[in-house]
């Protein structure tokens, strides 16, 4: 596993642990129920705890995900669990195969989210149920001493995503690749703990990586929040939005 991967997996843990995250999940899960039996898939599964909470609960999950390295951290995790290296443009199972589809912070970092939800309805068996939740990258709302850099930042870093603006299309997504009961509901995540700075400091960092803010005001914005969290003054909010639908039955 490359360190690239390794820090990703550390914010991401860090995240799923976070106030309120347990909490979403769980509505996902609760958001499958009603599907007909059969397997749920989890794509852009990362390192595989939606596959193993599900799992747990009597579901029948796998996973899949680009990323090898997120793959085999899964596996480690989840020995004995069912995890694809695939795309989730191309997914290697069936058409009308599956129970229930899921996709968790996974439409923003594709090109076409459109092609991964008509994939996602080609595989799901009739009155099979999708679950989608992501936040949009436009909306993260941080205090800062400099709002004007602030909205500067946040809208930097969101031009370096493939798909920013993702989550808030995911019923218009839906509806187009031709899911009914088409249902969307938004969480706020708050972050404060010192263990979520990089959230807010890796946002500042790409932007200044990409020219688009410079790099001393940069600096200078992550110095002070750096010194918000010394002092348990940080502070930044994410909408996420989920989703869910079921394939149409005729």
């Amino acid at each position: 596993m490359d360190k690239d991967t390794k820090n990703l997996l550390r914010v991401l843990d860090a995240v799923d642990h976070s106030p309120g995250a347990a909490e979403l999940r769980s509505l996902t899960y609760a958001l499958l129920r009603g599907s007909v039996d059969g397997t749920v898939l989890d794509a852009g599964c990362g390192a595989g705890r939606a596959v193993a909470e599900l799992t747990a609960l009597g579901v029948t999950a796998e996973g899949a995900d680009l990323d090898d390295g997120m793959i085999e951290a899964a596996r480690d995790r989840l020995p004995g669990g069912t995890f694809r290296v695939a795309d989730a443009c191309d997914l290697p199972y069936g058409d009308a195969s599956l129970a229930g589809y899921r996709a968790d912070k996974l439409l923003h970092t594709l090109p076409d989210p459109a092609r991964a939800l008509a994939e996602a309805r080609r595989v799901l068996k009739p009155g099979g149920r999708a679950v989608l939740v992501g936040q949009d990258w436009d909306t993260a709302v941080i205090d800062s001493d400099d709002p004007v850099l602030t909205r500067t930042v946040v809208r930097a870093r969101a031009a370096l995503v493939a798909s920013p603006r993702a989550a808030r299309a995911h019923r218009n997504l839906l509806l187009d690749a031709g899911f009914h009961e088409v249902r969307v509901e938004v969480r706020t995540a708050v972050f404060t703990g010192l263990e979520l700075l990089p959230m807010a400091t890796g946002l500042a960092e790409a932007a200044a990586a990409a020219g688009a803010v410079p790099a001393r005001e940069a600096a200078a914005w992550i110095a002070e929040q750096r010194d918000r969290a010394a002092r348990d003054r940080f502070f930044m909010a994410v909408p996420f939005f989920v989703a869910s639908a079921t394939a149409p039955r005729d």
